[in-house]
């Protein structure tokens, strides 16, 4: 299987409408099947170049001098 590499906003734009479809519940077993392999595939992808964005980000603040990264932690509704 190819893997198709796509852009990191084009890839999350795919996974929310592979999610809205399978939501609906209304397509068959076999096209669920092959839209959640799409999703893990995009969901993969992205979080590769989540990653690699933050080594550069890392990369880049340590040659300049700047402090380390912090974790962030998302505040709860």
């Amino acid at each position: 299987m190819t893997e198709q590499k796509t852009t990191f906003e084009a890839a999350m734009l795919e996974l929310e409408q592979i999610v809205t479809e399978m939501e609906k519940g209304d397509i068959p077993l076999e096209e669920s099947l092959k839209k959640f392999e799409r999703g893990i595939q995009l969901a993969r992808q992205s979080q590769q170049q989540l990653k690699a964005a933050e080594q550069k980000v890392q990369i880049l603040m340590q040659s300049n001098g700047g402090e380390s990264l912090e974790e962030f932690e998302a505040e709860e509704p």
